[in-house]
């Protein structure tokens, strides 16, 4: 056999091995994927795989991790060895979860996505999720929380959705909404189904629009007041999904009454016996002082009060220095607009037989009366008043009629004085210029410009006359051929 064949069959002994372990059914590097598990590309699931702690060593190329539904009920803070810096989603539901480390997630700092639902977790401790930079949504929902520490969810900048429902928490956690809070993105938060007797509703509705339509607060042990109605009626009057999808489980507890009753319900309407906010819109300028009126339908009102979007609540005159101001007939004084001033403002009158509340919605638009704003108005209308300048010098110089300008361009030269044949010497009757002159350019008119003896022109005729001064206009020649008499003092005009 030639040498050249016989050195290829180590070679080939080599590579078969290889490519099988490349075609495994777990993945690229078999050895990495634990066993239970299924790794297919950069996806690591080991659910429902009877675990009780989590397998190690985990794959480094890992995206996502899958231990869902196993009987993993520690996370310790060394569950992970080596860094894992590319995993995005971790899922831990169905585990009965009741410890996690607050150094747990040390490893992991590109996660993006956390399911701890469906648990055992009793409180959130502190920093517990501070590590998590780059979290964008959390779930917890259905556990045993009844304790939130207040730095719980600290340095979480980027978390949008939080997803607290079904759990023992009793007090509404307020600091996760206020303006500059630990979670600036936030858009979504579930606290249904919890223990949670009260919300503050005055804070509650200064939030933005966007924020309240993703509240959720339904099936919880609320006690009925006039400002929850007005807080949901006004979500409902909006359309906000948060109110209208769970209109029937929006439910509280009158005073007295074990049983829950709707809040928007008839008799919820009927207990309640609150009416319903009203509302207006002012817009205002950078600087501008506005009056935001509270023209309630009650009479004799016990008292009133103002609450600004900050949460703020004006009650009188804080003096020279304040920019909000309680006047005698209750409307609100603002002096000196800042941008931090627009927001909805509430107005609570206290009736003789029941409450009512007022909201303004104020916009501050992000310049002064005579600022910026003006002074384009006033380059515009000089842009306007030049353009306009343009095109009636354009139609004065081109679209003028014309007034015999034309005649003066098709005069000819006059001809060299001399003595024709064929002028007329025997009439002496001028050339009645002094008539009222025709229009220049009129029919049968001649190639000159001046009339001649008789007021007619001859083939070889001689020169015109100079053209007599003055406003009148001059006379239409004659056809030289016309039969006429020479001793006609009138020209015959054809």
């Amino acid at each position: 056999a030639p040498p050249a064949p016989a050195m290829r069959v180590p070679a080939l002994s080599l590579l078969l091995p290889l490519s099988l372990s490349l075609l495994s059914p777990r993945g690229s590097a078999g050895a990495s994927c634990p066993p239970g598990c299924v790794c297919a590309s950069n996806l690591l699931s080991c659910s429902r795989a009877n675990l009780s702690a989590v397998p190690a060593p985990l794959p480094r190329f890992a995206s996502v991790l899958d231990l869902s539904h196993n009987n993993v009920s520690r996370l310790r803070g060394d569950w992970a060895p080596a860094r894992l810096p590319h995993l995005r989603t971790l899922l831990l539901s169905h585990n009965g979860l009741a410890f996690v480390s607050t150094e747990a997630f040390g490893h992991v700092p590109r996660l993006r996505h956390l399911d701890l639902s469906s648990n055992r977790l009793r409180a959130l401790d502190e920093n517990l999720f501070s590590a998590l930079g780059e979290l964008e949504v959390l779930l917890l929902y259905n556990n045993e929380i009844s304790a939130v520490d207040r730095t719980a969810f600290e340095d979480l900048a980027r978390l949008r959705k939080l997803y607290l429902g079904r759990n023992r928490i009793a007090r509404f956690p307020l600091e996760l909404l206020r303006e500059g809070s630990r979670l600036p993105q936030l858009a979504l938060l579930d606290l249904s189904a919890n223990r949670l007797r009260g919300v503050p509703s005055a804070e509650l509705q200064a939030l933005p629009a966007w924020l309240r339509d993703r509240l959720y607060l339904h099936d919880n042990p609320l006690a009925c007041d006039c400002p929850l109605f007005q807080l949901l009626a006004r979500g409902h009057r909006r359309r906000l999904s948060a109110v209208v999808d769970f209109q029937e489980e929006l439910r509280c507890i009158p005073p007295g009454a074990g049983a829950p009753v709707a809040v928007l319900g008839p008799e919820g309407r009927r207990r309640l016996n609150c009416s319903e906010a009203r509302e207006a819109v002012l817009e205002a300028h950078l600087g501008d002082r506005v009056t935001l009126g509270c023209d309630s339908r009650w009479q004799g009102v016990r008292s009133r009060h103002w609450v600004t979007p900050a949460g703020d609540r004006v009650v009188g005159d804080g003096g020279g220095n304040a920019s909000a101001a309680l006047l005698a007939n209750g409307s609100l004084e603002l002096r000196a607009l800042r941008p931090e001033d627009a927001g909805t403002y509430a107005c609570w009158v206290a009736g003789p037989s029941a409450n009512e509340t007022l909201y303004v919605e104020l916009l501050v638009h992000n310049f002064t009366l005579h600022g910026p704003h003006d002074t384009l108005n006033t380059a515009y209308t000089t842009l306007v008043g030049c353009i306009l300048s343009v095109v009636l010098v354009l139609i004065y110089l081109y679209l003028t009629p014309c007034r015999c300008c034309c005649c003066r361009g098709a005069e000819k030269a006059p001809a060299p004085r001399d003595d024709s044949i064929n002028s007329s010497v025997l009439s002496t009757t001028p050339n009645h210029a002094g008539g009222h002159g025709e229009p220049c350019g009129g029919a049968g008119e001649g190639s000159g410009g001046g009339s001649g003896q008789n007021g007619r022109f001859k083939g070889g005729g001689t020169p015109p006359l100079p053209p007599r001064q003055g406003p009148k206009a001059q006379r239409k020649v004659s056809d030289p051929d016309s039969v006429s008499s020479v001793f006609s003092d009138t020209p015959i005009v054809v």
